[in-house]
């Protein structure tokens, strides 16, 4: 038996279509108000637990998709008191982001995009907010004070300058276009000079021969060299963690959206056709891609409720498709001819497999919107904590619903 499929084996594979595409998103908003319930004035964690988000406050690197999610639902609801129930719970959350920059409350790290971007951009985008505007500017301003010269690049977490911290991570791509967006709005360039400055090391460091992506790439803190790759949350330092590679496809995507530099085409490339690569025959990938078929239990069709599916001996992470759907849409907009087609295509295609195998119709207050997602897989070789195996994850949530959003919208102007 062949470990994985191959790219060019996906020729064969059923797209999604507008049709069950809109009854998706139609589906995803109704659970969005319906958790409208617990977390308008708190926030989902960033997994559930025995399938229910819990309420708690806005702390960590995940709540902005939460956010995110209402924005998108306020875009597709047409109903006018459920659109003003999403506004009201969509401002109040805003408010509570900028007081977090404010206070300077959990904010010493790097996912000032991931908080900020899907949020509060989204509401000056969408709504004119002033207090997105200066709420996300404040933290595209803390972002800059991850910077270390020497090396050129973005340090992820730690004291700064700290040598055991001195590192970034593939994940840093996407809390870029935070800074792109600061540049744009305030005519500084320097937050613009530092999104590029981090891209290119990014670029230089992060993506081995074969395709595959460091997690985490050590920096030489006085040569600002490559010193070493390894990884936190992937199965060993080798491997290729479905989540990093997911972060690489989107993020070089966005990348060249930025800059129009051509090799990042190049670079989009090879991370998306290694990660295609290395997908089971029903699309959704193990948390680790260096897991094949022989791995993994099949996954029932749990799109009508039937949740009672094999316990797998290596968990899948739904959310790694999403994010390379999103990232091949975004992609396929800057490209023209066959290359665009051929990766609309295989975004609808692995939108099929998570319609197919990770959508169901029971919900309830605390649900989300797609199983078998996984934040972090313990192994004998990663430093990770385990949690949220087998669950929702709420940046799942959200690049589902962006996902649906650019299928049934390409005209959509997005939050990052």
């Amino acid at each position: 038996m062949e470990k994985w499929i191959t790219e060019s084996a996906l020729e064969g594979y059923p797209e999604a279509q507008d049709r069950e595409i809109r009854e998706a998103l139609h589906s995803a908003v109704q659970q969005v108000e319906r958790n409208l319930a617990d977390f308008t004035d708190s926030f989902p964690g960033a997994n559930s637990v025995n399938g229910r988000y819990r309420p708690g406050e806005n702390r960590g690197w995940t709540t902005g998709f939460w956010t995110g999610e209402i924005w998108l639902a306020y875009e597709a609801e047409a109903e006018v008191k459920k659109k003003a129930a999403l506004l009201h719970a969509g401002e109040r959350q805003v408010v509570s982001f900028l007081r977090r920059i404010e206070t300077r409350y959990d904010v010493d790290h790097h996912d000032m995009g991931f908080l900020y971007s899907p949020s509060c951009v989204a509401a000056y985008k969408l709504i004119g907010s002033e207090t997105g505007k200066r709420a996300a500017l404040l933290a595209a301003e803390q972002l800059l004070r991850r910077f270390q010269p020497v090396g050129g690049f973005l340090q992820a977490w730690g004291t700064m300058g700290e040598a055991g911290n001195y590192r970034f991570i593939i994940d840093c791509l996407l809390n870029l276009p935070l800074l792109y967006w600061a540049s744009e709005e305030t005519g500084e360039t320097r937050f613009r000079e530092i999104a590029e400055r981090h891209i290119r090391t990014a670029m230089a460091n992060v993506i081995r021969e074969d395709g595959s992506a460091w997690h985490t790439v050590f920096m030489n803190p006085e040569s600002g060299a490559f010193d070493h790759g390894a990884t936190c949350q992937g199965y060993r330092d080798g491997s290729a963690w479905a989540r990093g590679q997911a972060w690489g496809i989107y993020g070089t995507a966005m990348a060249y959206r930025y800059t129009k530099r051509e090799e990042y085409i190049r670079y989009f490339q090879r991370v998306t056709s290694y990660f295609l690569n290395h997908l089971p025959k029903d699309l959704i990938p193990c948390w680790d891609l260096s897991f094949g078929e022989g791995d993994i239990e099949p996954l029932r069709e749990d799109r009508f409720g039937d949740t009672d599916y094999d316990v797998q001996v290596q968990p899948r992470d739904s959310s790694s498709t999403l994010i390379v759907i999103c990232g091949l849409l975004e992609m396929s907009g800057h490209l023209g001819g066959t290359e665009s087609v051929h990766y609309r295509s295989i975004a609808r295609k692995l939108l099929e497999g998570v319609l197919r195998h990770c959508i169901t119709e029971q919900r309830e207050i605390g649900s989300g919107l797609v199983l078998h997602g996984t934040y972090s897989h313990k192994s004998p070789y990663n430093t990770c904590t385990p949690e949220g195996t087998d669950e929702y994850v709420i940046w799942g949530d959200y690049y589902y619903m962006e996902a649906l959003t650019r299928l049934l919208r390409p005209e959509w102007r997005i939050y990052w």
